[in-house]
C-alpha cells in the first residue's frame, strides 16, 4: 500500500513539483474574514487610533485653558471620539490574529503539507473493489500517536509522518518537551508526543498507563505540566454519614483494602446512636515569610511594629487588595537573631487560599520597604507558615480550618456493630493514641489512623494530597458517659487544609465528588461555607474510621479483617511460587 512521505521544499526548477492536497494549498486564516489582508488593517487601525486621541487631547487641553465645559462636543470631536472607540475595539480585539494562528499551528510543520504518495506493491485491480471506492481516494490513517495503538507499530505505520518529525526534534533538543501544548494547539496530540518521545528515550512503553479518556486541556496551566497519562485510582463510597442533621456519602480514592469498609461501619455506627456534631473553631491560612537586618536590634523594630494595634489596620488595608475574599486576621512575629519571620494568617472565602495569602504577604512586603528601606527579603516562605511539614506552630495555632467533631455511641451500638465493650475503646484509646503516641514522641499524631481518611477524601476531591502531613493532625478522645454505658468520642483537627475551588477541584471527576457531598464550587450565600463544611465533614469521616478501626483492635479482628478485604487470591500462587 502508498506510504506517505514528507520531502523539504524544492526551489523553482528543481525537478518535478510535489503533488500537494487541495485541502492544504489555500490553508484558511482568521484573517480572510477581513476585507482588507490583516497587516493592512492593522496599519489602518493603529494610525486612526492615534490621529484621534491626539485631535482629542489637543481639543481638551484648549477647553481646559479657555474654562470651557467638557461635556459640549462639536461634531468633529464626537466623530473623533466614535473613531478612537472603535479603533480601540478592533485593536483589542483582532489586532495580530496571523500571528496568533501562526504560534498555534507551526510555520514549517504543520501549516504546509508537502506528500507523495509511492506505491512500494503493484496496484489491486479495480474489481476487487466497489465502484464508488475505486473512485474515492481513501482518508489517510490516523498515526497511532493520535490513537491507542501499540508502540511496537509505530515505525511501520507511519515513519514519516507530522508527529514522527516533532518527535525527532523534541530527541534531538530542538522543541523543548514543555512547549508542546502551546505548539501543537492540542494538550491530547502533546501528550501523545511526549509519551513516544520518553519511551525512546528510555526504552519503556508504559504499557499500563492509560494515555486517552482523559481531558488534558483541563489540567493546562493550573494542575501538572508535560502530562504523558494519567493514573486510575478506584473510588469507594462510604455512609451516609449523618452529621449535623445532613446525611453525607464520602467519596474515597484509594488502593488500601479494608479502609473504605471500615470507614462505612464506623459511619453505621454514628448514624445507629443519632449522628454526630462538629463546630468550626478557626479559619486561617497562613503564610510565613522570613526578612533580614543588619542587627537584631532592627528586627525586633519591625517586629514591635507589625504586632503594634494601631498598625494593624493599615497593614490589612494593604493586604486585603489582593483578594476581595483575603481578610487578614493577624500577624504572629518570632525573632531568630536578626532574622524576621512573620506569619500571616487570613480568611480565603472558599478557596484553599496558599496563592491568596501569598499575593497578600507580597503586598505587605513592597509597602514595608517605605519604612524599613534596609529590610532585606529572603523568602515569602521561611517555613513558620508551616505547609506539607509537620509543625507544632501547626498543632497549636492552626492552619486553615480548625475543627472539633463528636459523636456518643450507645452501649448497644458499640456490642452490636462495633463488637467490643466502651470499657475496652476507653482503655485501648489511652494507652494507645494518647500514652503510646507520647512514648513515640509523636507531633499531632495521637490518633489511630486519620491520615488514611483524609488522604483518600483528599484524592477524591481534588485537594493536595501533600498537605495531609498537617491536615492529619488529630487527638482522639473516648469516654465513658451516661453513667458509663456509652461512648462519647471526638476527633479534634486544628489544620484541615481544603477548598472547594482551584487547582484539582475543577477537574472533571473531583468535581462530581464534590458535587456528590453538596459543596462543588463556592457558596453565593456565605463565602467560605462550602469548604467550611468540606472540613467537617473530612473530621466527621475521620470520626467514623477511627471509632471502627479502635474497635477491631479492641476486638482483636483487625488481622483477620485484613487477610478478608485486603489480600489479593492473584497474589497467592505468585507468593507459592516464590
Amino acid at each position: 500500500m502508498g506510504v506517505r512521505h514528507r520531502l523539504p521544499h524544492k526551489a523553482a526548477g528543481d525537478g518535478d513539483a510535489p503533488r500537494v492536497h487541495a485541502s492544504d494549498a489555500s490553508a484558511i486564516q482568521a484573517s480572510d474574514a477581513l476585507p482588507l489582508p490583516i497587516r493592512h488593517t492593522n496599519i489602518f487601525f493603529s494610525v486612526l487610533f492615534m490621529a484621534a486621541l491626539y485631535f482629542l487631547m489637543c481639543r481638551w487641553r484648549e477647553k481646559v485653558r479657555a474654562s470651557s465645559p467638557l461635556h459640549l462636543l462639536t461634531l468633529s470631536e464626537i466623530l473623533a471620539f466614535v473613531c478612537l472607540v472603535a479603533s480601540l475595539i478592533y485593536l483589542i480585539s483582532f489586532f495580530g490574529i496571523s500571528y496568533v494562528q501562526s504560534s498555534i499551528l507551526s510555520h514549517d510543520d504543520i501549516d504546509e503539507k508537502v506528500d507523495v504518495v509511492e506505491s512500494s506493491q503493484p496496484p489491486l485491480p479495480l474489481h476487487r473493489f466497489p465502484p464508488t471506492a475505486a473512485m474515492s481516494t481513501p482518508p489517510p490513517s490516523p498515526c497511532p500517536l493520535l490513537t491507542e495503538i501499540s508502540d511496537a507499530k509505530i515505525l511501520s505505520v507511519c515513519p514519516n509522518d507530522e508527529d514522527e518529525n516533532i518527535v525527532q526534534s523534541v530527541l534531538s533538543g530542538e522543541i523543548p518537551s514543555y512547549i508542546l501544548e502551546s505548539k501543537l494547539g492540542d494538550c491530547r496530540r502533546a501528550a501523545g508526543v511526549r509519551r513516544e518521545a520518553v519511551r525512546r528515550m528510555t526504552g519503556r512503553a508504559m504499557e499500563g498507563l492509560p494515555l486517552d479518556g482523559f481531558d488534558y486541556q483541563s489540567i493546562l496551566g493550573q494542575c501538572c505540566e508535560m502530562p504523558v497519562g494519567f493514573v486510575t485510582l478506584p473510588v469507594g463510597i462510604a455512609g451516609p454519614l449523618v452529621l449535623d442533621g445532613l446525611s453525607y456519602y464520602l467519596p474515597m480514592a484509594t488502593t488500601e483494602g479494608c479502609l473504605v469498609a471500615s470507614t462505612n461501619r464506623g459511619c453505621k455506627a454514628i448514624a445507629l446512636s443519632g449522628g454526630a456534631q462538629s463546630v468550626v473553631l478557626r479559619d486561617a491560612m497562613s503564610r510565613a515569610p522570613v526578612v533580614r537586618f543588619a542587627t537584631a536590634q532592627r528586627a525586633a523594630h519591625l517586629k514591635s511594629f507589625l504586632e503594634e494595634p494601631v498598625n494593624f489596620d493599615t497593614l490589612a488595608t494593604v493586604f486585603n487588595r489582593s483578594s476581595r475574599f483575603a481578610r487578614l486576621q493577624g500577624i504572629h512575629c518570632a525573632l531568630a537573631g536578626r532574622n524576621v519571620y512573620m506569619r500571616f494568617s487570613c480568611s480565603t472565602g472558599d478557596a484553599m487560599g496558599m496563592n491568596m495569602v501569598s499575593k497578600g504577604v507580597q503586598n505587605v512586603l513592597d509597602y514595608l520597604q517605605a519604612d524599613f528601606p534596609d529590610i532585606d527579603i529572603i523568602s515569602i516562605s521561611g517555613n513558620f507558615c508551616s505547609d506539607k511539614k509537620p509543625a507544632a506552630v501547626n498543632w497549636i495555632e492552626g492552619r486553615g480550618k480548625s475543627v472539633v467533631c463528636e459523636a456518643t455511641i450507645k452501649e448497644e451500638v458499640v456490642l452490636k456493630i462495633l463488637k467490643t465493650t466502651v470499657p475496652a475503646l476507653v482503655e485501648l484509646n489511652t494507652i494507645k493514641n494518647l500514652a503510646g503516641s507520647a512514648v513515640a514522641g509523636a507531633l499531632g499524631g495521637f490518633n489511630a489512623h486519620a491520615s488514611n481518611i483524609v488522604t483518600a477524601i483528599y484524592i477524591a476531591t481534588g485537594q493536595d494530597p501533600a498537605q495531609n502531613v498537617e491536615s492529619s493532625h488529630c487527638i482522639t478522645m473516648m469516654e465513658a458517659v451516661n453513667g458509663g454505658k456509652d461512648l462519647h468520642i471526638s476527633v479534634t483537627m486544628p489544620s484541615i487544609e481544603v477548598g472547594t475551588v482551584g487547582g484539582g477541584t475543577q477537574l472533571a471527576a473531583q468535581a462530581a465528588c464534590l458535587d456528590l457531598l453538596g459543596v462543588k464550587g463556592p457558596s453565593l450565600e456565605s463565602p467560605g461555607a462550602n469548604s467550611r463544611r468540606l472540613a467537617t465533614i473530612i473530621a466527621g469521616a475521620v470520626l467514623g474510621g477511627e471509632l471502627s478501626l479502635m474497635s477491631a483492635l479492641a476486638s482483636g479482628q483487625l488481622v483477620n479483617s485484613h487477610m478478608k478485604y485486603n489480600r489479593s487470591s492473584r497474589d497467592i500462587p505468585k507468593a507459592a511460587a516464590a
